[in-house]
């Protein structure tokens, strides 16, 4: 399976200190990368460096075959990159479809065809179109921004935890939905606090600690692992 992602020697300062210090990964195309770790390990950083919203020190990072190091942020969203920020990030002023549209602001061709698919993947946001986002549901504008990514027509959706403080069943739902993106063609790289349900679902993971790719295998590999237990699925050795 050919790379969609690949990144090299990433290193990113805040004020002199290092967040990221030196990563690589890759991303195939066609799967679901998780990567874990603890808060502050730097993996946030990661997801916005490769969406052009932090600049690196340093790094090289290929999607797609072209260097994206020191492009503009739309830019790469033309390429084919989008990212669902942590904390959804929702306009709340404006209705449901208003925000699915300002998805889509690069594309000059119809968004009809989106739109259903999006309204197909998430039938609440259809019923809930003319309303204004702000008074959604958590788990509604988590949707919403995810619907909101997807009218980027994305090769490749980064998701910075999708499932924090939303409701257990919801957090169900989301995670049914990221595999039916994946299914549907687009490569997922996923952040998640959550990492009993990033793991079953990820083809591939990596540990992240204090800026440093610690581990990295399979899921189920991780899953498995006796030291991922014990640290972040809460299980004992």
């Amino acid at each position: 399976m050919p790379e969609l992602l690949e990144i090299k020697d990433l290193v990113v300062s805040y004020g002199g200190i290092e967040a990221v210090k030196g990563i690589s990964l890759s991303v195939p195309e066609g799967k679901i990368v998780t990567l874990i770790g603890a808060n502050g390990a730097g993996k946030s950083t990661t997801l916005k460096t490769i969406a052009g919203v932090v600049k690196p020190v340093s790094a090289s990072i290929v999607f797609s075959g072209e260097e994206l190091m020191g492009k503009s942020t739309d830019y790469i969203v033309s390429r084919g990159v989008t990212l669902v920020p942590e904390g959804r990030r929702v306009f709340g002023n404006m209705t449901v479809l208003e925000n699915l549209k300002i998805g889509a602001y690069l594309r000059k061709d119809s968004l009809s065809a989106d739109l259903a698919r999006v309204y197909e993947l998430f039938p609440r946001l259809k019923e809930r179109q003319w309303q204004l986002a702000g008074t959604l549901s958590g788990g509604e504008q988590q949707m919403l921004a995810v619907g909101r990514a997807l009218m980027a027509r994305p090769k490749l959706i980064m998701m910075d935890e999708p499932s924090l403080g939303l409701a257990p069943l919801v957090v169900k739902d989301i995670f049914s939905i990221i595999r039916t993106i994946n299914q549907q063609g687009i490569t997922v790289l996923l952040i998640e606090q959550n990492a009993n349900m990033a793991l079953k679902t990820a083809d591939w993971g990596y540990v992240m600690e204090t800026g440093r790719i610690t581990l990295q295998g399979t899921g189920r590999e991780l899953y498995e692992n006796e030291t991922i237990k014990e640290a972040y699925l809460g299980r004992q050795k």
